[in-house]
């Protein structure tokens, strides 16, 4: 399938702000900011990463809301010229960085709004990956709703029926036969459960946040980077639009995200490493990885995020109970009229 899935989409007339005029910060700029981020990260313990369509223009797959993207050009009666199909995109220098930033564990989480299966052809592993509007390389059973990993692109967007029958599953959880989908969400479909919910706890217990080439526009999605400002996290906007979330941002850096990635990795010393058929799951035959979040994994990110949440209302409480008592201690040193005039 190429990659105008687009218009297999429901028709929606709300896509957003399009078009908006991209911004760049002078080459000097760039070197500084992206010190700045290599020393943030350096700085964290807790990094998640939220991708967007900007991170794979530079593999020919078009973004929406550019100058040149999808919906901007839909608006205007055009097409996007569009060179590369699924099949043959391969990740961007971006989506390496990433997946070796992940492997040095600079990073601990990838949140992406992405469905053209890049993070998984790069091999970042399903327990440090949430895709949150599906994946053109993964199918859902509609019984028992593991997922597994395609050769090629599904034939449809949707949630529809590919033509596949599901196998999985041994003993008494066996599947028995359930028909499988694609797992594109169309826009009125609601975010798959484990994807979100991983999304949103680990976006929870960041301290740092990046967010790569979104403009933050479509919900919840877009709103995930700021759920740690109320813990005291930061976060970090790369992309060349401007976004609603600017103001809110400790760090914005206007330029190509593959040159931010491969400076940051620089200043990380990290290698940058080459995509290669081997990492990729949708080249080994036969494909059928399972590529289903276990509910053990969400288990365990919901129980890191219930305990810090028990650690910031202790603190509150000792800060509180520290603020009162400090004025009360302050107020009993007061030296009483007569105590003053003796003392004199």
């Amino acid at each position: 399938m190429s990659c105008d899935y687009a218009n297999g989409l429901s028709d929606y007339n709300n896509k957003g702000v399009l078009g908006v005029p991209e911004v760049f910060d002078d080459e000097k700029t760039v070197d500084e900011k992206c010190a700045t981020l290599a020393q943030m990260i350096l700085a964290s313990k807790h990094v998640v990463v939220h991708t967007g369509a900007g991170i794979s223009t530079s593999a020919g797959i078009p973004d929406f809301r550019g100058p040149k993207g999808v919906w901007t050009l839909e608006k205007e009666g055009k097409s996007p010229q569009v060179n590369v199909s699924f099949s043959d995109a391969i990740p961007t220098k971006c989506h390496m960085a990433l997946k070796a930033l992940l492997e040095s564990g600079h990073i601990k989480y990838i949140v992406s709004q992405n469905i053209d299966g890049l993070h998984l052809k790069s091999g970042v592993p399903r327990s440090n990956l949430a895709e949150l509007h599906g994946n053109m390389f993964i199918e859902n059973c509609d019984k028992c709703r593991r997922q597994y990993v395609r050769a090629t692109p599904a034939p449809t967007v949707g949630q529809k029926r590919t033509g596949g029958i599901c196998k999985g599953g041994k003993g008494a959880r066996a599947c028995r036969g359930g028909y499988l989908l694609d797992n594109i969400l169309d826009w009125e479909h609601d975010l798959p459960d484990n994807d979100l919910d991983m999304a949103l706890t680990h976006s929870c217990l960041a301290d740092l946040n990046i967010t790569l080439g979104t403009t933050l526009q479509i919900n919840p999605s877009g709103s995930l980077p700021l759920k740690n400002k109320k813990f005291g996290g930061k976060l970090v906007i790369c992309n060349l639009q401007p976004t609603k979330h600017d103001k809110k941002a400790d760090l914005i850096i206007s330029t190509y995200v593959d040159i931010v990635m491969e400076k940051v990795l620089k200043r990380l010393g990290v290698e940058l490493p080459e995509y290669s058929t081997e990492m990729d799951p949708t080249k080994q035959m036969p494909c059928e990885l399972e590529w289903t979040i276990p509910a053990s994994l969400v288990k365990d990110i919901d129980d890191q995020h219930k305990k810090m949440l028990k650690e910031v209302k202790k603190r509150k409480s000792e800060e509180a109970h520290n603020i009162t008592k400090g004025k009360a201690t302050k107020f009993e040193h007061v030296p009483k009229k007569e105590e003053k005039e003796s003392n004199d």
